[in-house]
């Protein structure tokens, strides 16, 4: 597992990219005519967001398809990617071509450390009931599922199909947590803990975040 504790930096999360897959536009009703329009969309909303110096977390299936095997064509999207850094947690379309891309990092679960509480959070491309430090309230973040589902409280989707087609920074992950529901199974797995704790909670020395 990779862990990056560098508060300094701005991070932003995304999902399910499927660049040069076709086939997506249909299975999660994205409004393009096709993968060329897709891609183009997404590559420029990118860009819209991530700032030279800011690292892009890409949580799983970058590229999917015929045209994925173009090692010309992948390079050629990989290297549109803006930031200063581009980390891949590996997705489960995400095979040795996309790993061998020039990825800053390539990990299969990631902690990094972001949020108003500036705490270790846990990226891995599948929703998880639980993770390290879930009852001290860190988040997980997540994609995999498409639209199909938003998550819970403390469990976000951040998945392209679920915000736009944008990438998302911590703030927008925390403001769209705040309206899903607590995990029905959360009492089952974390008893006796609540499923997301205040700011005065953590300051106050009554919990530890690191």
């Amino acid at each position: 597992m990779m862990r990056q504790n560098n508060l300094n930096i701005r991070n932003w999360y995304t999902a399910d990219l499927h660049l040069g897959h076709e086939a997506m536009i249909h299975f999660c009703n994205r409004p393009f005519k096709d993968a060329e329009q897709a891609d183009e969309t997404i590559l420029r909303n990118l860009h819209a967001k991530v700032g030279p110096g800011d690292h892009l977390w890409m949580l799983g299936d970058f590229a999917m398809g015929k045209r994925k095997l173009d090692k010309k064509w992948l390079r050629e999207m990989f290297d549109r990617l803006p930031g200063a850094e581009q980390h891949l947690v590996v997705g489960n379309h995400d095979d040795e071509i996309i790993q061998s891309l020039p990825w800053t990092t390539v990990s299969h679960i990631a902690e990094i450390r972001d949020g108003s509480l500036k705490q270790f959070n846990t990226l891995f491309h599948y929703p998880m009931h639980t993770w390290n430090h879930a009852r001290r309230g860190a988040f997980q973040l997540f994609g995999h599922v498409h639209d199909n589902w938003l998550g819970s409280r403390n469990c976000v989707n951040v998945g392209v199909d679920v915000f736009d087609f944008y990438p998302v920074c911590f703030n927008e992950i925390e403001q769209r947590s705040a309206s899903l529901p607590v995990n029905r199974h959360w009492k089952e797995i974390e008893p006796n803990c609540d499923v997301m704790f205040t700011d005065e909670e953590v300051f106050s020395g009554k919990m530890d975040v690191s």
